[in-house]
C-alpha cells in the first residue's frame, strides 16, 4: 500500500467515522420521538482512490409489523369512540342526577298517585301528581334532547375527521414528491420518510390503510376494503356537516350528509373508508343512537296509549288526547318519531283544575272530593303489562325504563370491553415496535466503536505523516 493511499483510506474513514458519530447522535436523541425510524449508514468502497464512503441511511421498519400496529389503532380509535359516546349516553338515563332517570321519575309518579289516592281531597297532593308528571314529560325531552346532541357532535366529529383525512393525504402527496427529488439529488431522506410516516399513522387511525412502497421512493395509499387514497396524487373528500340533528333527518332520508369522493357520495354514507373512528362516528350518528332516539319514543309512545285508554279514563271521549299528549294531540302511530321530545301533560289539566287528575281529563266540574277511583285507574295504567312492540318483551312502564337504562348500561359495559381488548392488543405491537427501534445501550456501545475507528484512522494519518516527514529528511 502507497503512502497516498494511506492517507485516503485515514482521511475517509474519518468523514464517515464523523458522519456514523452524527447518525447515532441523532438515534439517541430520537429514542422516544413516535414514528422516528433508527438510521444506519450504508458504506461502500472506493475503488479509485481507496477507502472508504457514504453511499446512504437507512430507515429500520418492519412492514408488517407497522401494519398490524396500525389496524390495531384503528381498531383502537374505533371502540374508544363508541366507548366514550356510550358512556355519554348511558349518563343521560341513569346514576345520580342523571337529567332523564326515567325508571327514576315513573317511581315517583307512582309514589305521588298512592299518596293521593289515600286522600284524593287533598290539593296539594294532587298537585304534587302534576308536578311529578311534568317531571316526567321534562325527563323524556332532556334525554330526546341528550341524544340529538351526541348525533350532533358525531355528525361534526365526521366533519373534523374527513378534514384531517385530507391534509393528511395533501401532506403525504408533498412528501412523496419530496422524497423522490431528494433520491435523485443522493440527499438523505429518512427525515422526510419519519414525517411521512407520522401522517400515514394519523390516517390509519381513521380509516384501515395499506401501504405499497413504489420504486422511485412514493408510495401508495389505498383502505383496507379497497378505496383508493393516493396514486401519484391524493383523492379530495368532502363532507358537509349539519347545524344542529333532529330526530327525523337522517342520512337515508336524504337530511344528513355522507362522505363524498370528487362531488360523488359514496355508498353508506362512508363507503369503503372503515375500520377506524370515521367508520364509528358514522354508526353512532346513523344506528346507535337513532335506535336509543327509537327507544325512547317507544317508551313515550307506551305511556301516552296507557292514559288514553278508556280504562284508565272513562271520562275522555274516543280520539281526544289523555292525560299525556303529543304537543296537545291525542297519539298518532305515524307520528312517533321524536315523540318523546314532543311529550307534554294535557293542557286541560293545570294548577286551577288539579280536580281533573281525580275525576278525569273529560271532566267538565269537580266530582266528589272523595272519590279515588280515578287515582286509581292512573295507577292501573302504569302497572299494566304491555310490550312496545309486537312480540316484544312485556312489562310496566317502569319496568320498560329500567330495561332501556339496562340495554344502555350493557351497551356501555360491551364497548368497555372492547377497547381494553383493541388497547391490550395495540400496546403490545407498539411495544414490539419499539422493541425494533433505538436501543440506547446498544447506540451508546457504536458511539464507543467510532471512537476507536476514528482514533485508528487518526493514527494512520499520523503514521503517514511521519513516514513522509523521514523521507523528505533524508
Amino acid at each position: 500500500m502507497s503512502i497516498t493511499q494511506a492517507l485516503n483510506n485515514g482521511l475517509s474513514g474519518l468523514g464517515v467515522t464523523a458522519r456514523m458519530a452524527e447518525v447515532v447522535s441523532a438515534n439517541i436523541a430520537n429514542a422516544l420521538t413516535d414514528g422516528y425510524g433508527r438510521r444506519s449508514l450504508d458504506l461502500q468502497a472506493r475503488y479509485l482512490t481507496g477507502g472508504v464512503q457514504v453511499a446512504g441511511v437507512s430507515r429500520a421498519a418492519d412492514p408488517v409489523l407497522l401494519s398490524d400496529r396500525r389496524d390495531a389503532g384503528a381498531a383502537l380509535a374505533r371502540d374508544r369512540t363508541g366507548a366514550a359516546m356510550l358512556a355519554r349516553l348511558e349518563g343521560l338515563f341513569t346514576g345520580d342526577g342523571a337529567p332523564a332517570d326515567m325508571a327514576a321519575r315513573l317511581s315517583a309518579l307512582d309514589g305521588a298517585l298512592i299518596s293521593a289516592a289515600a286522600d284524593p281531597a287533598s290539593e296539594g297532593r294532587l298537585a304534587t301528581v302534576l308536578a311529578r308528571l311534568n317531571d316526567l314529560t321534562t325527563a323524556f325531552a332532556d334525554g330526546a334532547r341528550g341524544i340529538q346532541a351526541l348525533r350532533t357532535d358525531a355528525d361534526a366529529a365526521i366533519a373534523t375527521q374527513v378534514a384531517r383525512l385530507n391534509g393528511n393525504l395533501r401532506d403525504i402527496d408533498g412528501l412523496n414528491d419530496a422524497i423522490v427529488r431528494a433520491r435523485m439529488s443522493g440527499g438523505d431522506v429518512a427525515g422526510l420518510v419519519d414525517q411521512r410516516q407520522a401522517r400515514i399513522d394519523d390516517v390509519s387511525g381513521m380509516v384501515e390503510i395499506r401501504e405499497l412502497a413504489r420504486e422511485d421512493g412514493r408510495v401508495t395509499l389505498y383502505t383496507r376494503s379497497g378505496q383508493m387514497l393516493i396514486d401519484r396524487r391524493a383523492v379530495q373528500f368532502g363532507f358537509d356537516a349539519a347545524p344542529a340533528v333532529t330526530a327525523d333527518m337522517t342520512l337515508a332520508g336524504g337530511v344528513l350528509g355522507g362522505v363524498t369522493l370528487d362531488g360523488v357520495a359514496l355508498t353508506g354514507g362512508f363507503g369503503r373508508l372503515t375500520g377506524g373512528s370515521l367508520q364509528a362516528a358514522f354508526d353512532l350518528r346513523d344506528r346507535i343512537l337513532p335506535d336509543a332516539q327509537t327507544g325512547l319514543d317507544g317508551q313515550a309512545a307506551d305511556l301516552m296509549q296507557r292514559f288514553e285508554q278508556l280504562t284508565a279514563d272513562p271520562s275522555r271521549a274516543p280520539g281526544t288526547p289523555g292525560l299525556l299528549t303529543d304537543n296537545g294531540i291525542a297519539y298518532d302511530v305515524l307520528n312517533q318519531t321524536g315523540l318523546a321530545g314532543r311529550l307534554s301533560v294535557n293542557a286541560a289539566v293545570t294548577p286551577g283544575t288539579l280536580f281533573r287528575l281525580r275525576d278525569g281529563v273529560g271532566a267538565g266540574a269537580a266530582g266528589p272530593v272523595g272519590q279515588a277511583a280515578q287515582l286509581d285507574r292512573w295507577l292501573a295504567a302504569l302497572d299494566q303489562v304491555t310490550a312496545l312492540t309486537p312480540g316484544g318483551t312485556a312489562g310496566s312502564a317502569g319496568g320498560h325504563a329500567g330495561r332501556f337504562a339496562s340495554g344502555l348500561a350493557l351497551a356501555r359495559v360491551d364497548a368497555d370491553r372492547a377497547a381494553s381488548f383493541t388497547t391490550a392488543r395495540h400496546g403490545a405491537l407498539k411495544d414490539r415496535e419499539l422493541s425494533q427501534g433505538v436501543d440506547s445501550d446498544q447506540e451508546m456501545q457504536r458511539l464507543l466503536q467510532i471512537e476507536q475507528a476514528y482514533a485508528a484512522n487518526a493514527r494512520v494519518i499520523q503514521t503517514a505523516d511521519d513516514m513522509m516527514q523521514r523521507l523528505l529528511e533524508m
